[in-house]
This record gives structure tokens, sequence and C-alpha cells, in this order.
């Protein structure tokens, strides 16, 4: 692992870790992360956790081969318990469902293992909205997002700090109702929440396939539903087809040429 080579997703993570952090990887399977950040200086220490043998196995032979033992030290344990309180100022999670992630920060918050955490960089694979919501409602703010595309899958990089340390934004202002630029759909806090309070201020043509092919996806839902005459298929149709006008009109409004 002398020449480590991170995923474009790993890396954009990697960029959201202020310089000089105690960092967690949780998830951190062959350690890759946590081996980055020692080495560009993001971190001066970390730990990675695993909770599962192979990987727990995989990222102590990383960090052994890196010649970093002293500075990473890796544990086996289910999600923020291989932490102390205090131990880490920034937690990585990468490479898991949102709701997971919520999960593992829910419970890693009631055992108080986020005490002087100052930065998450999350990088869930799907359920982003659940992801949101739980920083929303647990007093963490979103001080950024990111979207890329890479081996044909869309991930997003949700970045958030501690409500009051984010600096010239709180969550009051981020889920504020606001019309979006070249349009006049006026997005609702659900509507930021699904898709993102900063990737719809400036979105890119990957956030423009991403939410086609929920279009698409949902349209084939559509089609399925209309073999059916319960009550119950016909109050599912129009919740659909009010959900693709939506994101249509959302389209509608981003820029066509912007990369």
């Amino acid at each position: 692992m002398n020449n480590v080579k991170l995923s474009n997703r790993l890396q954009l993570v990697l960029e959201q870790i202020p310089t000089g952090s105690k960092l967690a990887d949780i998830g951190s399977d062959h350690a890759l992360l946590p081996v980055a950040a020692l080495r560009s200086g993001k971190a001066v220490s970390a730990i990675a956790g695993e909770v599962n043998p192979g990987p727990y196995e995989a990222a102590r032979r990383g960090v052994a081969e890196a010649g970093l033992g002293k500075q990473i030290e890796v544990r086996r344990g289910d999600g923020l318990e291989v932490l102390e309180p205090g131990e880490a100022d920034c937690i990585s999670i990468a490479g898991m469902g949102g709701a997971l992630i919520a999960a593992i920060l829910d419970r890693g918050k009631s055992l108080g293992k986020l005490a002087g955490v100052k930065l998450l960089a999350l990088q869930p694979n799907v359920g982003e909205d659940i992801l949101r919501r739980w920083l929303l409602n647990n007093h963490w703010v979103l001080t950024a997002e990111h979207i890329l595309e890479e081996d044909g899958k869309i991930y997003e990089i949700l970045t958030a700090v501690p409500e009051g340390e984010a600096a010239g934004i709180t969550n009051e202002q981020l889920y504020h109702e606001r019309q979006l630029a070249g349009g006049n759909l006026v997005c609702s806090k659900e509507l930021l929440l699904q898709m993102g309070p900063w990737l719809l201020q400036a979105p890119n043509a990957v956030f423009t396939a991403k939410w086609q092919s929920e279009i698409a996806k949902l349209e084939g839902i559509l089609a399925s539903l209309s073999r059916s005459e319960l009550e119950s298929a016909e109050e599912k149709r129009s919740r659909i087809t009010a959900q693709i006008t939506t994101i249509s009109e959302v389209l509608e409004c981003t820029p066509k040429d912007k990369l």
C-alpha cells in the first residue's frame, strides 16, 4: 500500500476532512481512507473501525503495509462503539445506505460518542434524504454536498458540522422555502431534504442524470399500477404522478449545459 490510489468517491470524502484532524473512519474496509488522510496531512491520527472479521483483517494488513501502525489504530466493533468520547474530532462513514449511517450516528449519539466531533464526512450509497433528515433533527448543519458518477454509479457526499459552528448558515436558512433560479418552482422543505439544498442550488449533469433515472423508475411503477383497480392503487398513482411532476419541474429549471 505504498502508493494508495483512492477512488474518486473516496478522494472527495478525503477532501472534506479538515487538515490536522483526529479521524475515525467507520466501515474502513482496507483502511485506504485513513492511510491517505495520514499521508496527506489531513489527519494526525486515525481510528479505523470494522465490525466484520474479513474487512477488519484487511484494514490491519493495510495499515501494517503502509507502516502507519503507530498513527492508525484498527479496532473491531459495531459502528461508533469502537470510539471513546472525545477520541475523534472528525468522523467519516462511506459506502453504506443512508438509513444505516443514520442508525450508526443515532446509536453513537446515545452513547456519547459524538462528543467533541466537529465534522461528519458521509457518503451514503442510497437514502440520502434519510440521512439529511437525521442531521437536521439532531442539530447538524450541512455545509456542503457533492455528487459524482463513478463506474456507472452515482454517489453523494454530505459534509456536516454541529449547529452553531457552521459559518454563516443555519438549518432554518438551509431548509427555508426558496424559488429555484431559472424557473418559478418553489422548493419546499421536503423537496430540499429529498434532493439536497446545496445540490439544488448548483445542480450539475450528474444530478440531472440521477433524477432522470428516478423519473424512469417512478414511471415504471406507475405503469404497473395502471393494471390495478384497487382504490389504494389509485391513491399511489396520484402520489407518484405528483412526484414525477415535481422532479420534472426541478429539472426544467436546471442549466442544461453545466458540468
